[in-house]
Order: structure tokens, then sequence, then C-alpha cells
């Protein structure tokens, strides 16, 4: 991680499937994380940070995201912002089939910072791909978020999904942090540290053997 970070902001995936659509997004709440978004997108500009933005799309007649759909479309808080890349996909991650890797090397970028939607699938794919890539990465845990889930595997709530997630991530691969903290980060031109899998799980055995 260099000392000053050269940082670009990634917006994920702020469509209107995750705030009126087929599924949206429970936590944290969606109203809370769109203010965040815009927060982080207006701090970067001002920053002179890059901002890039990621859409998301199905084939048409898909039940999520289908093209050409209102609920594939871009929710205001980003579409009414300016942006310096933009970025369409259709699978999790926003380096998969896309030009971001590139993009990001061309201008130097070594810090990537991901705000949108979902903490467990676009954003978690996209911060790995990252991490493996060789950036540093900082999530914006208040300006993402989650959506429940019950299957074969079990059930879990979205506040379940986004703790642990966010949990595993500032372990190893992101630097967690909220957007408060992240803009005066940003600010400062220094980084945010992550935590590391050794001392994460030594603080959980310790609490385990003091419970």
């Amino acid at each position: 991680m260099s000392a000053t970070p050269h940082r670009a902001l990634v917006v994920i995936d702020v469509q209107n499937e995750y705030v009126t659509g087929d599924l949206p997004i429970e936590y944290p709440d969606v109203q809370t994380s769109l203010a965040n978004i815009g927060r982080a997108m207006d701090a970067a500009r001002a920053a002179g940070v890059p901002v890039v933005v990621v859409q998301n799309f199905a084939p048409a007649g898909s039940p999520l995201f289908a093209r050409g759909s209102v609920g594939a479309e871009l929710h205001p808080v980003v579409a009414s912002r300016e942006h310096d890349h933009y970025v369409e996909k259709a699978l999790p991650s926003a380096f998969a089939g896309t030009d971001l890797a590139a993009w990001l090397t061309a201008r130097g970028i070594d810090t990537l910072a991901v705000a949108g939607y979902m903490t467990h699938n676009c954003d978690a794919s996209t911060v790995f791909d990252a991490t493996h890539a060789g950036l540093a990465v900082e999530f914006l845990e208040d300006a993402t978020g989650s959506v429940p889930y019950e299957n074969a595997a079990g059930a879990a709530s979205a506040a379940e999904i986004h703790r642990v997630f966010s949990v595993v991530m500032h372990s190893r691969f992101a630097a967690v942090a909220s957007t408060s903290a992240w803009i005066a980060a940003l600010e400062a031109g220094v980084p945010l540290e992550r935590d590391n899998i050794y001392a994460s799980n030594q603080r959980a055995r310790a609490s385990q053997v003091t419970a």
C-alpha cells in the first residue's frame, strides 16, 4: 500500500432494481447507502479522484436487470452525477470481460474504493479481483448493501450477510470503513488500513476464551 494512495472510486450497479425493483437492498437501509454513495462521488470529484460507474445488464426478458427495463436503469443518485469512466458488465466482477483493469493501469491507480451493490456479490467479486491484481482496496461499508437469501444451503438475513462479508474482507481483502472515514482519509491523502487473517482470528479465539 502506497503512502499516498492514487485512488479511483468504483460505483457498482446502483440501479433501480435495488431500490424500487424486485431485489431491494435491506441492509444497511437503502436510503442511507444511496446518500453515502452520493457523498462519496461528490468527495471524489472535489478531490480530483476519478469515478467509475458500473452498470449490470441481463438479456431482455430476464427477471432482474433486463436490458431496456426500468429496473436496469441507473438510479438518479448516480445518473445525475458526473463520472470519468463507464463500465458495462454481465458478470459479478467489474473486471470480468471489461476494460476496467486496463483503464486503471493506464492512469496509475493503485487503490480502488468500492461502493454500490451488492456487498456479497458484485462488490465482493470486484474486491477479490482487485486484490489479486495487486491493488489496495477500500470498501465503503455504509455505501453498500445486501439482501436476504434462503435456499437449500440455509438462510441468512441481509444484515448477517453484509456483516460477515465485511468482516472477511477486512481480514485480508479490503480496508472496510464508513463513508465519513473514507472521505477523511481521501482529504488527508492517507491510506485506510485493513486487518490481517492472523490478528482477526486471534481476537476471535481470545473472545471465545473469555466469553
